[in-house]
């Protein structure tokens, strides 16, 4: 493990903590405002060279259709999640925080290790490291959860309580944290260092585009991380008292492109991924989506328009160019396998790590800070009902033309 991930593994525990809030004084409108950052220069070059380059890069062939005009994402990537090639991106490998979206990664490297009856007592004193606004699913101490409804947590809240009782399950935060920066070496991810496995802020996490896209590609090849991604609604576990039958409560996916809430509207033939919002990487989304039998995968991050959930709204653009642009652009790049996988290519481009380094961060905030808008009730989920009933179909195929690019190794 490379210097910055041991450092970052090292000062895990402190990060998690509250960081200072602005003062009054210096919260105060700049009278020479500083200008939007700007992209590096340099980047990694990590599935092709234009890649690395900043700004749009796209190449139209002949019919067609024209880029979306209402993009403001400082990052973005659309692909083909069977051929891996890249139709678009902007930015692809400006390192950013990724907020939730990197719950994604610690869903890929946690999963296979836990089966999904065993259960779990949360202990006294485990969920005390949760970073102020952390988002929640509900756990309480001295309550058992199976596996299978803590990873319900994860992925439809994005409790970040679920997250630390999977990893104290793993051995502790500092070991998952490894983990999952070992699992992004071997996907080829080099963007992301890990630093909180929840997405919490902490300075020197972050990851890109390119790298999330490369991780829901790697996720949705597990069933049980397709199944997760893709669920609407469900019921969790309350809390149990002697006596009495053990309560439960419904939660609802913030993934709004899957559920409809608050005025965005579904998209068809959404699949999942990850959705996250905290203050300093403003909002993030990650999606998979199937029509006609092609399946893309988008990214979108830190968009910096004032419309009210403008990361799906982005994120639904570029899936709408990407099906219609299929087969008349030509690829600018390519999602590249794993180290260990076989598919008789090479990565077309030595792998390369910039050494971009982020600012200090702010702690979690609710979406609606950010975004600017209050939150809705959950009513909205019920117009995505009739589009999510067909799903395990999509599902099933989404995997087996991903796992079409990656075959599986003699004796498996």
């Amino acid at each position: 493990m490379h210097a910055l991930k041991k450092a970052a593994v090292a000062t895990a525990t402190a990060v998690l903590l509250p960081l200072v809030a602005v003062g009054p004084a210096l919260a105060a409108p700049s009278p020479n405002p500083s200008p939007s950052p700007k992209p590096p220069a340099r980047m990694s070059t990590v599935g092709g060279a234009r890649l690395g380059l900043p700004g749009t890069q796209v190449d139209l062939a002949g019919g067609a259709p024209v880029l979306p005009k209402e993009l403001s994402g400082r990052s973005w990537i659309v692909a083909d999640a069977e051929s891996g090639d890249v139709l678009a991106a902007h930015n692809a490998h400006w390192r950013l925080a990724p907020a939730s979206t990197l719950k994604m990664l610690f869903a890929d490297t946690l999963l296979p290790k836990f089966p999904k009856t065993q259960r779990h007592l949360v202990s006294t004193g485990e969920l005390g490291r949760l970073g102020e606004g952390s988002s929640l699913v509900g756990i309480k101490e001295k309550q058992y959860y199976t596996v299978h409804d803590l990873w319900l947590g994860v992925f439809l809240r994005s409790g970040n309580d679920a997250v630390h009782a999977l990893a104290e399950m793993n051995g502790g935060v500092e070991k998952t944290v490894g983990e999952m920066n070992a699992r992004a070496d071997e996907l080829q991810a080099l963007d992301t260092e890990v630093v909180s496995p929840d997405g919490y802020d902490a300075p020197g996490q972050v990851s890109s585009a390119y790298d999330l896209t490369l991780i829901a590609r790697s996720g949705m090849q597990n069933a049980d991380f397709r199944e997760y991604c893709s669920t609407v609604r469900t019921q969790f576990p309350g809390e149990e008292k002697p006596g009495k039958k053990r309560p439960t409560f419904e939660i609802q996916n913030t993934n709004r492109l899957l559920t409809g809430a608050d005025g965005v509207a579904p998209y068809k033939g959404i699949a999942g991924v990850k959705n996250g919002t905290t203050t300093h990487a403003g909002s993030t989304f990650t999606g998979v989506a199937e029509r006609n039998g092609r399946v893309l995968l988008v990214t979108v991050m830190n968009p910096s328009s004032k419309e009210p959930y403008a990361v799906y709204k982005e994120a639904a653009r570029l899936l709408d160019w990407g099906f219609a642009a299929a087969g008349k652009v030509r690829p600018v790049g390519e999602l590249v396998p794993p180290k260990s996988a076989k598919t008789g290519t090479a990565p077309s481009t030595a792998p390369s790590r910039p050494g971009e380094q982020r600012p200090n961060v702010t702690g979690e905030a609710a979406e609606a800070a950010v975004t600017g808008t209050a939150k809705a009730g959950s009513g909205g989920a019920g117009t995505a009902l009739g589009l999510v009933g067909g799903l395990a179909v999509v599902l099933a195929a989404a995997a087996f033309l991903i796992n079409r690019r990656w075959p599986a190794k003699k004796g498996q």
